[in-house]
C-alpha cells in the first residue's frame, strides 16, 4: 500500500539513496531539482559579482548556502499553503503532506530548521545587506497566494526570485544603489520568462483546479511573450553594466547569454510541455553566462 503513494522521485537517484524516513521531507525540499536553487542563487551572485567583489569572494559561497536553505524553505512553505490544491492535481498529488505522508507540524518544523540556516547567512552580512535580505520574507510569504488571484503569479515570483540581487551589491559595498536595483528589475523580467515555459506543461491541470498563469494567460502567444520578457532583461542589465561600466565593449559581456535566451524563445512551443520544461531548465546555464559578464564588468571598472 505504500508503494502506491509513493512517487517514482523518492525510489531511484539521491533521495532514493537516503534512509526512507527522510525521503519525504527530501522530496518537500526538492533536493531531486536543484534548479530552484541555482535560479535563486544567480541574481545575488550577479549582484556581488557586478559590484566588483571587493575581497569577499567567500559570499558566493554563503549566498549558495543561503539560495539552497530559503529555496528549500520556500518550497516546503509553498506546500504546506497548496496541499489541498496539490491533491487535486495529477502531477503533485503525490507530494508529501498531499499524500499525508509528512505532518503539517514536521513541516513547520522543517521549515523552521531551515530557516535557522538562513539566519547563519545573514550575519556574515553587514547590516544594510541583512537589513534587504530580511525584508523579503513579506514578499516570499504572499507568493503562494497569487496564483489564487493574479494571472500573472510569475510576476510575484521574480520579485522575490530575484531578490538577491538587491542583497549582493550592499554586501560588497555596504549600500544599496542604483545599479542592483536596475539589475534587479531585469532578474525580474527573466524570471517571468522562464517561469511561463515551467507553467506550460501545467495549464491543463491549472485550469481544472483554477489555478492562474501567465501561460494560461497568454495561451499560443507564450512563446513571444518569453521573447518580450527577455528582451527586457537583457535591456536592464545592460544599463546596469553601463551604469557601472559605460562601455558598449562591456554591453558585449551580454551577448553570450542574449544568444542563449533567443534559442529559448524561438524553440518554445505552447503545447509542448515536455520542451518548455528543457528550456526552463536551461536557465542554469544562463544565469552562469549573465554572472560571466557581470563579473569581467564589476572586476575591470575597479
Amino acid at each position: 500500500m505504500q508503494l502506491e503513494i509513493v512517487p517514482d522521485s523518492e525510489r531511484r537517484g539521491f533521495i532514493g539513496a537516503l534512509p526512507p524516513r527522510l525521503r519525504p521531507y527530501a522530496s518537500l525540499m526538492r533536493l531531486d531539482r536543484p534548479i530552484g536553487t541555482w535560479l535563486l542563487y544567480w541574481p545575488c551572485a550577479w549582484s556581488v559579482a557586478l559590484a566588483g567583489v571587493g575581497g569577499r569572494w567567500d559570499l558566493f559561497l554563503w549566498l549558495a548556502l543561503g539560495a539552497f536553505a530559503m529555496r528549500s524553505a520556500g518550497c516546503v512553505y509553498n506546500d504546506v499553503i497548496d496541499r489541498d490544491l496539490d491533491q487535486k492535481v495529477e502531477r503533485t498529488r503525490l507530494r508529501p503532506l498531499a499524500s499525508g505522508r509528512v505532518s503539517l507540524r514536521s513541516a513547520w518544523t522543517l521549515i523552521g530548521l531551515l530557516c535557522l540556516i538562513g539566519l547563519l547567512v545573514l550575519v556574515q552580512l553587514n547590516l544594510t545587506a541583512a537589513m534587504v535580505a530580511a525584508a523579503s520574507i513579506a514578499p516570499v510569504a504572499a507568493y503562494p497566494f497569487m496564483k489564487r488571484i493574479t494571472w500573472w503569479p510569475q510576476a510575484w515570483l521574480g520579485l522575490v526570485f530575484s531578490w538577491g540581487a538587491l542583497v549582493g551589491w550592499p554586501a560588497v559595498s555596504g549600500k544599496l544603489d542604483w545599479p542592483p536595483l536596475i539589475l534587479w528589475f531585469g532578474s525580474i523580467a527573466w524570471v517571468v520568462g522562464y517561469d511561463t515555459l515551467y507553467a506550460i506543461q501545467d495549464i491543463e491541470d491549472d485550469a481544472l483546479v483554477g489555478v492562474k498563469s501567465s501561460a494560461r494567460r497568454l495561451g499560443n502567444k507564450a512563446p513571444i511573450g518569453v521573447a518580450i520578457f527577455y528582451t527586457i532583461a537583457l535591456l536592464f542589465w545592460g544599463v546596469a553594466i553601463w551604469v557601472v561600466r559605460p562601455d558598449w565593449v562591456a554591453l558585449a559581456s551580454l551577448v553570450p547569454a542574449a544568444l542563449h535566451l533567443a534559442n529559448q524563445a524561438l524553440r518554445a512551443d505552447p503545447k509542448d510541455g515536455a520542451l518548455a520544461l528543457r528550456l526552463f531548465r536551461s536557465n542554469r546555464n544562463c544565469g552562469f553566462l549573465v554572472f560571466l559578464a557581470m563579473l569581467v564588468v564589476g572586476l575591470t571598472s575597479r
